[in-house]
């Protein structure tokens, strides 16, 4: 049935056609009918779309601001990983949908385009996992997959797949525990795992405690990278068998043998060789040196880590001795009313050291899917890479320092923002957990990376002598750097509130080096660029 709008147009066609001749007015009434009701028809059918887009447009609820956000978090984790998707904007469109495809493929995932939970955590956490950074990292960015690398070798990781050659993997009759040592140092050295064990003497076997089983010594000096050495020695690191399993002891030795090193059980110590070579043990978390029981520290020949203080020296407990002290003074003291130079330092250490505690587990709380351990881990890793700048620190000034510092920024395969955040965690990590030379080499490496301000920590290090050596004139040189760059208009990244705290180190650390001023070498790598958001 034609509808009323219709009749009126067909009766006034109808009329206007009926004067002319029959077959004129036939033909001419059948277009005239034809134009109208064509004419209708598609004016139904461009109202109905209009209806239709009206009430679809109506009816689609736009997406939420937490949906938006976590589309972005993908849209970054894909870019990051080598899958581009645009912009960031929170809106997977045709280009992110495409990039999906691509990480399901090159997962071995189904290329929907649509990603199921697990595959969106999963890129996501492996996207905040490495901006953590690391050996791993480091090595990803410079092989031939990048790091879309790492995506593998988590997924392997978290199916509990070992290979071998991977950066979890395992080789061939070799305990996991040997294995995954193995590719730790591949993953900080030019040459892959199969080629260091290939090396004369980077393994070496033996059974060091008399259990009938194969114990193994790996010896870091032949890999030909000065990431696992010092100024004089390198990483061993030595395997002894329990019933668990192996357990790994950390040392600092050079020209080691099988028979450098005595075991009981699952510890083990350095033998006493009557080698003229000089010898360290370290702990696990290298800030202190290893104690074995009924060993006398006369053993080791009275060297200690980077001439660290003793066992008992502990930053957390100096730091509650000093609140305790500046309760009792009334508070902390200024530059007109300090009496004691050492003290003073040591107030403004400890209320640096708690700045960035916190500052640091800000940023730690903003890595997802990440737990504490795995960033504690991750950062130990950095431990060798900054171990020749440690052991540098009492004896060279701080241009000379800097310049080794920041060619190992540049040469890191990690953009500055992604290691000025990733050594602000590991600061963080490196004084919650007491371990020094974390802390110590987060703090080098945020200096070096242009934020000045931090220069003061290494100052506070070498004056107070936690995991440096004390050296009063050394320390005044990397105060005097802080002190320049904060009074030239930097941002203070401690105590922001109190700007009286640049005269009052300043004057302290003078007074501490025997009243006298010491110059502030300049920089060997000025150029390296510091960025502000302003």
């Amino acid at each position: 049935m034609l509808s009323k709008p219709l009749k009126p147009a067909l009766t006034a066609a109808f009329l206007a056609t009926s004067v002319t001749s029959p077959a004129t007015a036939s033909d001419l009434g059948a277009a005239i009918v034809g134009g109208v009701i064509g004419g209708v028809i598609v004016n139904e059918v461009h109202k109905n779309k209009q209806r239709q887009r009206r009430a679809t447009t109506y009816h689609r609820a736009p997406a939420s601001s937490a949906t938006r956000a976590q589309n972005r978090e993908t849209q970054v984790a894909l870019n990051y990983f080598g899958f581009h998707s645009g912009t960031p904007d929170g809106v997977l469109g045709r280009r992110s949908r495409a990039a999906i495809s691509q990480y399901q493929v090159h997962m071995g995932y189904p290329a929907t385009g649509y990603l199921a939970p697990y595959e969106r955590n999963f890129l996501v956490s492996s996207y905040s996992r490495a901006q953590i950074g690391g050996p791993p990292v480091i090595k990803a960015m410079q092989g031939p997959n990048g790091v879309r690398g790492l995506l593998h070798a988590w997924r392997d990781e978290a199916a509990g797949v070992r290979t071998a050659g991977s950066s979890y993997g395992g080789y061939g009759g070799l305990p996991s525990e040997v294995s995954q040592a193995v590719d730790e140092i591949a993953a900080s050295s030019e040459p892959s795992g199969e080629q260091l064990l290939q090396r004369t003497g980077f393994m070496q076997l033996a059974d060091l405690n008399g259990d009938g089983r194969n114990d193994y010594v790996l010896d870091t000096s032949v890999s030909g990278s000065s990431f696992w050495c010092g100024a004089s020695n390198c990483s061993v690191m030595v395997f002894a068998s329990t019933p668990q399993g192996y357990q790994r002891n950390d040392f600092l030795a050079r020209g080691v043998t099988p028979a450098s090193f005595a075991c009981h059980q699952g510890t083990c110590r350095m033998a006493d060789t009557g080698s003229d070579a000089p010898v360290q043990a370290a702990q696990q978390n290298r800030s202190t040196v290893t104690a074995f029981a009924g060993q006398e520290s006369a053993s080791l020949g009275g060297i200690t880590l980077f001439d660290q203080p003793a066992p008992s020296a502990s930053l957390t407990s100096y730091c509650s001795k000093v609140s305790l002290l500046t309760s009792s003074n009334g508070g902390f003291m200024t530059a007109a009313s300090m009496t004691d130079p050492e003290l003073a330092l040591g107030e403004q250490f400890c209320l640096a050291r708690t700045y960035a505690i916190n500052a640091g587990e800000t940023q730690a709380g903003k890595v997802q899917a990440v737990s504490q351990a795995q960033i504690d881990t991750q950062c130990d890793a950095f431990g060798p890479a900054v171990q020749p700048f440690l052991a540098k620190l009492g004896t060279a000034g701080s241009g000379e320092v800097m310049g080794d510092v920041q060619k190992f920024v540049l040469q890191s395969g990690m953009s500055l923002e992604q290691l000025a955040n990733t050594a602000g965690i590991c600061l963080f990590s490196g004084y919650r957990r007491d371990d020094m030379e974390v802390a110590l080499g987060a703090a080098l490496i945020l200096t070096g990376a242009g934020q000045r301000p931090y220069a003061e920590l290494i100052g506070h290090h070498l004056a107070l002598g936690f995991g440096a050596p004390v050296t009063a004139e050394r320390a005044q040189d990397w105060y005097g750097m802080a002190v320049i760059s904060l009074e030239g208009g930097a941002a203070p990244v401690f105590a922001p509130g109190q700007p009286e705290r640049a005269e009052l180190i300043k004057t302290a650390s003078a007074k501490l080096a025997g009243g006298r001023v010491q110059p502030v070498q300049a920089s060997g790598a000025a150029a390296l660029p510091s960025f502000s958001s302003d």
